[in-house]
C-alpha cells in the first residue's frame, strides 16, 4: 500500500487503485497517524485533531470506531504482510510504515538531495519530481482543526520553499522566463508572500519585462496596505530599487552546459486577434492585385490557427443571407470562447462579397480599456468612407444620420466587436439591404434581437475532439500524436475554452523541451489552475474578471456565493440559499448571469457553471469572511435537507418523516414543489451527485439527516453504491450521540448490505438497530429495524428467528396504528410465509396489506404484495387467479417505471406459467425479465 497526504488524503492498493477511506474524520485519523508514522499517537491527540470545537462526550468511542475501520482496511488489503501495521499500545496507536510508502517522505528526500548539491544540473529534476508529487492543497478532506491546520501550513511552507529553490535554479541555468512562469502561478495563489513576489520581480526583470516586474511591486504594496496595513519588507523594496536602477541581477552560471534542444516540428505561430483600434490600411496605386478586393479594409488580420467551428460558420452564413433591411448576426458567448476569432475568420473568407468596404471597430465593452467613444468610432467609419475631417458634423446623432445616408445602397461588411449593449451598436449599423453587420458580445443583447431583427448565434465551448484538434493546429500533429492521453486531459482541464487552450499551447511552444504532460500536471491542481492559464497580459482569470466587475452588485454577490456550491447543477432555490435571497430575486440574478454567459441555462430553470468559471467564483468566495462562508454552506445544506424531506413525503406518502431538522437550522424561504412521486424521485436522482458533495462538507448533525432523505431513491437503486455514504452517516450519528439517527441509518445500511450480498456485515450493522430505536422512543424505527434484521436472518437460513422478528414488527406497527409500517411488515411476512411453505397464510397477509393500500397510488410495495399473493395462489394450483394477480402487479410495476420490481413480477409470472403448462408464455416473460436485469 501507498499513502498520499500532498493533496487529498488517499491510499492506494498494490495495483494502484484508490481505496475508499470513508468520511472526513477517518481521513483525519489516518493523516495524523501518517504524519507521526512509527510514533505513538494518543487518543487525546487524535481527539484534538478531530474536533474544531469542544469534542462530544462519546469522542473516545468515535476515535476507536475509526481506528477499527482503518485496521480492517489494512487487513483486507494484506498490508500487514508488507510491514504496514496499526498497533495499539495502552491509550495510543502507532502506524508502522516502511520507507517509501508516503509521498511526504518522498518529497522530503528529493528536496534534501537537491540541497546537498545546489549547483548540480540534477537539482531541477529532483525538485520538479518533488513538486509533481503534490496533487492539490495538503491534507485535503481532513478536519480544519488547529493540529491539522498547523501541519497543513508546515507542508505548504515546505512546498513553497521548493518552488523558490527551483525558480532560483532555473535562473542559474539562464532561463528566467521559465522561473517567472513558475513563480507567477504561485504568486497569484499567495499574493502577500513577499519572498515569492520579489523573486518573481527579479525573474521578470532578467527576462526583459521590467514594466511587469514593477507592476507586481505596486500591486503587492497596495495589497499589503489594504489587507494588512503594512509597508513592503526589506527584500521587496530591495528588488524594486535594483530594478529601478537597472542593476544587473547577479548570475551564477550553470556548471554544465544545457543540452541541445531536441528538434520538433515547428508549430503554427500563436497570435491573439482583435487589436483595440481600427486603422485604415492604404491601398497601393493602380489596379488591385486580388480580384474583388474591397476598396476599404479596416479588418485586423485573420486569426491564425483557427480550426473547426464548421457548424457555427454555416449558421453565421445562413444568418447573413440578407433581407429587405440588411442582415445582422449577433455572436454571443462567454469570455475566451472565440467570438472575435469566429467573426474575423468568416469576414476574411467572405471579404470578396463586399466590394464597397470592410469596417471594423472594437468597442472595448469587455476589456480593461475604457469603452470606445461612439462619436469617435462613427467619425472613423465616415473618414474611411471618404468624408473629410472638416466635413464631419458635430455629435453622434448627426454623424450617425450621415453614416446611414452614405451606406445606403452600398455593399459593406461592418464588424462591431466586444459590444456591451444594443445602444452601442445601433449607430454603427449600415443602411440598405446589401450590407451585413456582425456583432460580438458577452451579453445576449435581446434588444438588438427584438428591435433590429439580429440573428443570435450563441457560441459554446469546444468539444473534446475540437479542443484536441485546435491544440494540434497550434502545436503540430506530431506533438499530439506523441502524447494523446495528455492532449485529451489538457483539453478537458481547459474546459474546451479556446483562450485557455491557446494559452496552454503558447506555454508549450515557448519551451520545446516541455511536453504536454508537464502543463497538464500543473493544471490538475484546481486551486492554481487559473494562475497557470496566463501568458503575459492575457489570462482566463482577467477575462472572467471583466465580466464579473460589470455585474450589478446583487448579481455579483450571488456569483461569489456560487463558488460555495460544490456540484454541477444550480437552480433558483439553491442560489437563494447560497446568496440569502428570495427565490424570485435569485432567479433574476441567475438570468442576468446567463445573459452574460457566466452560467449556462439547461432545462427546467436549472443552470450550470463551466469548470473554469466555477474555479473563478470559488476563488472570489474564498476571500469572504470565514463566518460568511460557514453560513452560506449551512444554508445550502439546509436547503437540500428541507427539500429532501418534502420529496420523501411525496415519493412515499404516509411514511413517517425520517428526521426533524437539527436545532439552529436555517429554514429556506421556499423549496421546490413536487406534483407526484415521479417528480420527487427524479429530483433526488438529479441532485444525487451535488448532494454527495454537500454531505461531504456538512456538519455531523446534518450529514446523517441529508443521507436519510434519499431513502426512497436508495430503495429503488439498492445496488447503486450507497454503502460508503451510509457508513459516513453512521459515523455522524455516533459523533452526535443520536440514538434515533443511529438506529435509522443502521436499518437502511443493513438493508443495502443485504441487497449487495454482504450478509455478515449486515447482521453486525442491524443487530443493535431495534434496541436503539426503542431507547429513542421511535416505534416505527423499531419495527422497520426488525423487518430488515429478519431479511438477513432469512438469507442466512434462520427462518425461525426471521419469523419471530417479522411477527413482532407487525405487532408493534399495529399497536401504534401506522399503516405505512403495517403494510411493510405484511409485505415481508407474506414473503416469509410463502418461502416457508405456508401459501394460504401468505395469501391472507398479502390481501390484508393490499386492502390497507387500496386507496393509495401504485407503488413498489403494492407490486411486491401482488407478486407474493400471485405466487402463493400458483403454489395452491389456482392458476387463473395467480395469472390475474401477477398481471395486475406487472401493470403497476410498469406504471411506476420500477425496472427491478417489473423484473421480479415477470420472473414470478414465468414460474406461474410453467406451473400452468404455458411454456411459451413463460419463456417470453423470462426474456423480458433478463433484459431488465432479473434479480
Amino acid at each position: 500500500m501507498k499513502f498520499r497526504l500532498l493533496g487529498a488524503v488517499s491510499a492506494e492498493d498494490a495495483e494502484g487503485g484508490e481505496l475508499r477511506l470513508g468520511p472526513e474524520k477517518r481521513r483525519s485519523v489516518l493523516a495524523l497517524l501518517l504524519l507521526r508514522r512509527n510514533r505513538a499517537v494518543s487518543v487525546a491527540q487524535l481527539t484534538e485533531a478531530l474536533w474544531v470545537a469542544e469534542p462530544p462526550a462519546n469522542a473516545r468511542t468515535v476515535v476507536q470506531s475509526h481506528i477499527s475501520r482503518l485496521r480492517a482496511l489494512l487487513t483486507e488489503q494484506g498490508a500487514t504482510g508488507h510491514g504496514v501495521q496499526l498497533a495499539t499500545a495502552g491509550d495510543a496507536y502507532t502506524l508502522q510504515l516502511p520507507q517509501g510508502r508516503l509521498d511526504v517522505e518522498q518529497f522530503d528526500t528529493l528536496v534534501a538531495a537537491a540541497r546537498v548539491e545546489p549547483h548540480s544540473v540534477d537539482v531541477a529534476d529532483a525538485l520538479e519530481h518533488a513538486l509533481a508529487l503534490w496533487r492539490g492543497p495538503a491534507l485535503t478532506g481532513t478536519v480544519a482543526s488547529p493540529p491539522l491546520e498547523a501541519w497543513r501550513h508546515t507542508l505548504e511552507e515546505n512546498r513553497l520553499a521548493a518552488v523558490e529553490a527551483l525558480a532560483e535554479h532555473y535562473q542559474r541555468l539562464g532561463d528566467p522566463a521559465r522561473a517567472a512562469e513558475l513563480l507567477r502561478a504561485e504568486t497569484v495563489a499567495h499574493p502577500l508572500r513577499e519572498s515569492l513576489v520579489s523573486a518573481l520581480m527579479l525573474a521578470l526583470f532578467r527576462a526583459g519585462r521590467q514594466c511587469d516586474a514593477l507592476d507586481w511591486y505596486h500591486r503587492t504594496r497596495e495589497s499589503l496596505a489594504d489587507r494588512l496595513g503594512v509597508d513592503p519588507g526589506r527584500a521587496l523594496n530591495a528588488a524594486y530599487e535594483r530594478i529601478l536602477r537597472g542593476e544587473p541581477v547577479p548570475e551564477t552560471p550553470a556548471p554544465v552546459a544545457a543540452p541541445a534542444p531536441v528538434a520538433v516540428p515547428a508549430p503554427a505561430p500563436l497570435v491573439m486577434p482583435a487589436p483595440p483600434v481600427a486603422y485604415v490600411i492604404p491601398k497601393p496605386a493602380g489596379p488591385p492585385a486580388i480580384e474583388n478586393l474591397p476598396a476599404i479594409d479596416l479588418l485586423p488580420r485573420a486569426p491564425r490557427g483557427f480550426h473547426g467551428r464548421d457548424a457555427e460558420l454555416a449558421t453565421l452564413a445562413d444568418a447573413v443571407r440578407g433581407g429587405p433591411d440588411g442582415a445582422i448576426a449577433l455572436i454571443t458567448g462567454p469570455a475566451g470562447v472565440g467570438k472575435t476569432a469566429l467573426a474575423l475568420h468568416w469576414a476574411h473568407r467572405n471579404a470578396g462579397r463586399f466590394p464597397d468596404g470592410l469596417l471594423f471597430a472594437d468597442l472595448g465593452g469587455f476589456s480593461d480599456r475604457p469603452d470606445r467613444d461612439l462619436d469617435e468610432v462613427v467619425a472613423e467609419f465616415l473618414a474611411a468612407l471618404g468624408v473629410a475631417r472638416e466635413d464631419l458634423p458635430a455629435g453622434t446623432t448627426a454623424r450617425s444620420a450621415l453614416y446611414r445616408r452614405i451606406t445606403t445602397g452600398r455593399r459593406l461588411l461592418v464588424v462591431v466587436d466586444n459590444a456591451r449593449d444594443s445602444a452601442q451598436v445601433r449607430p454603427l449599423l449600415p443602411a440598405g439591404a446589401d450590407s451585413v453587420a456582425v456583432v460580438t458580445s458577452r451579453n445576449r443583447m435581446l434588444g438588438l434581437v427584438a428591435a433590429e431583427l439580429a440573428r443570435p448565434l450563441p457560441l459554446a465551448v469546444l468539444g473534446p475532439e475540437e479542443s484536441t484538434a485546435l491544440l494540434a493546429r497550434v502545436l503540430g500533429p506530431a506533438r499530439i500524436a506523441a502524447e494523446p492521453d495528455a492532449a485529451r486531459e489538457l483539453a478537458r482541464l481547459c474546459d474546451g475554452l479556446p483562450l485557455a487552450l491557446r494559452i496552454a499551447a503558447a506555454k508549450i511552444t515557448a519551451d520545446p523541451r516541455r511536453g504536454l504532460g508537464a502543463i497538464t500536471a500543473q493544471l490538475r491542481h484546481e486551486q492554481r489552475r487559473l494562475g497557470h492559464l496566463a501568458a503575459e497580459e492575457i489570462s482566463v482569470a482577467s477575462a472572467l474578471r471583466i465580466s464579473y466587475e460589470q455585474l450589478p452588485p446583487a448579481t455579483a454577490r450571488l456569483f461569489r456565493a456560487l463558488g460555495f456550491h460544490p456540484g454541477p447543477v444550480i437552480d433558483a432555490y439553491t442560489a437563494a440559499a447560497l446568496g440569502d435571497l428570495e427565490p424570485t430575486a435569485a432567479a433574476e440574478a441567475l438570468e442576468q448571469l446567463a445573459a452574460t454567459h457566466l452560467v449556462t441555462e439547461t432545462d427546467g430553470g436549472r443552470y450550470t457553471l463551466h469548470d473554469l468559471v466555477w474555479l473563478y467564483a470559488r476563488d472570489l468566495s474564498s476571500r469572504t469572511h470565514p463566518a460568511e462562508q460557514r453560513l452560506a454552506r449551512e444554508r445550502l445544506a439546509d436547503q437540500y435537507l428541507y427539500t429532501g424531506l418534502a420529496a420523501v413525503q411525496i415519493a412515499e406518502p404516509g411514511s413517517k418523516p425520517c428526521c426533524e431538522p437539527p436545532a439552529g437550522s436555517h429554514r429556506p424561504r421556499a423549496v421546490a414543489e413536487f406534483e407526484n412521486a415521479d417528480e420527487a424521485i427524479h429530483w433526488l436522482g438529479a441532485h444525487r451527485e451535488t448532494l454527495a458533495h454537500v454531505i461531504a462538507g456538512a456538519s455531523p448533525d446534518r450529514v446523517w439527516r441529508l443521507v436519510l432523505t434519499q431513502w426512497p431513491l436508495i430503495l429503488r437503486r439498492l445496488r447503486d453504491g450507497w454503502v460508503s455514504q451510509l457508513e459516513h452517516a453512521l459515523d455522524a450519528t455516533l459523533e452526535c450521540g443520536d440514538q434515533d439517527g443511529e438506529s435509522q441509518v443502521r436499518a437502511m445500511l443493513g438493508w443495502v448490505l443485504v441487497s449487495n450480498r454482504r450478509l455478515p456485515e449486515a447482521v453486525t450493522c442491524l443487530g443493535p438497530a431495534a434496541e436503539l430505536a426503542a431507547r429513542a422512543g421511535n416505534q416505527v424505527g423499531r419495527s422497520v429495524a426488525l423487518v430488515n434484521l429478519a431479511a438477513v436472518q432469512a438469507e442466512l437460513g434462520d427462518n425461525a428467528a426471521a419469523g419471530a422478528n417479522l411477527t413482532q414488527a407487525l405487532e408493534i406497527a399495529l399497536a401504534i396504528g401506522h399503516t405505512h409500517t403495517v403494510t411493510l411488515a405484511l409485505q415481508h411476512l407474506a414473503r416469509h410465509l410463502l418461502v416457508t411453505g405456508r401459501p394460504a397464510q401468505a395469501i391472507e397477509r398479502a390481501l390484508y396489506g393490499l386492502e390497507l393500500m387500496k386507496d393509495q397510488i401504485p407503488s413498489s410495495r403494492r407490486v411486491l404484495l401482488h407478486t407474493s399473493c400471485g405466487e402463493a395462489l400458483s403454489a395452491l394450483g389456482r392458476h387463473a387467479e395467480a395469472h390475474s394477480r401477477l398481471q395486475e402487479g406487472l401493470a403497476e410495476a410498469e406504471r411506476i417505471g420500477h425496472d427491478e420490481a417489473t423484473a421480479e413480477v415477470l420472473s414470478a409470472l414465468a414460474a406461474a406459467e410453467d406451473a400452468a403448462g404455458q411454456a411459451q408464455a413463460a419463456s417470453a416473460h423470462r426474456r423480458r425479465a433478463a433484459e431488465l436485469g432479473s434479480p
